[in-house]
């Protein structure tokens, strides 16, 4: 069909996105970052602290076109590491689901957690092990998580797991023994981490959560 000499376009109708009640709370859903999160700078900098080095928010192009965004990544020892956020990534234990706006929420989040899961299986594949923590757990288990798989990956072996922190109690590895790449100038010299969590400060999660706003890419 043809409107005003042009052809009408086929295109579908693109998804509607919650109006925000308050200039207010829409500023606060697009203060929510993809990446350099609170708790993966804290994370970051204790691995950088003990002599690791690493990639962040750094692309892989694997098979079939396929392409995964790993929070950190050790390139030498194929080893990625995401720190999933508990209501983004729907945590069993605190993930919470927003009132308002169940008609967007809803399936937004249900498509995260499917991301996660083909990103996982993408990256067995391909041959990298990955590890998996949540922002409320401690730092200290977060970095024990990351270790314990680095000291079982050696550069480009076989064998790969996906690894879950909260099953994993091996100790921290030498960090002399690491060999990965350069990290991101902007990563070095970091300032010494804060509390000693992953975890974003509660009431502004809670605020967050909740708020009906634009869409962030998580």
């Amino acid at each position: 069909m043809v409107r005003g000499g042009r052809p009408a376009s086929t295109l579908k109708r693109v998804a509607e996105y919650p109006h925000p009640s308050s200039a207010g709370r829409s500023a606060n859903m697009r203060a929510n970052r993809r990446t350099d999160t609170k708790p993966e700078l804290a994370l970051r900098r204790a691995l950088h602290r003990q002599g690791y080095r690493f990639r962040k928010d750094y692309r892989l192009d694997l098979a079939d076109g396929k392409r995964v965004r790993p929070d950190i990544a050790f390139t030498a020892r194929r080893v990625a590491v995401f720190v999933d956020g508990c209501f983004w990534h729907a945590c069993p234990e605190h993930g919470s689901k927003p009132s308002a706006n169940v008609w967007y929420w809803e399936p937004k989040l249900r498509r995260n957690v499917e991301r996660d899961r083909a990103a996982d299986a993408a990256l067995a594949a391909a041959g990298w092990n990955v590890v998996r923590v949540w922002e409320h757990e401690s730092l200290e288990a977060a970095v024990t998580a990351v270790l314990a798989v680095l000291a079982t990956s050696g550069p480009r072996t076989s064998g790969r797991n996906l690894v879950d922190s909260r099953t994993s109690g091996e100790s921290p590895v030498d960090s002399r023994t690491s060999g990965e790449s350069p990290v991101d100038s902007r990563t070095s010299g970091e300032s010494p981490a804060g509390p000693r969590t992953l975890r974003r400060n509660p009431a502004a999660r809670r605020s967050a959560i909740n708020q009906p706003g634009e869409q962030v890419s998580r």
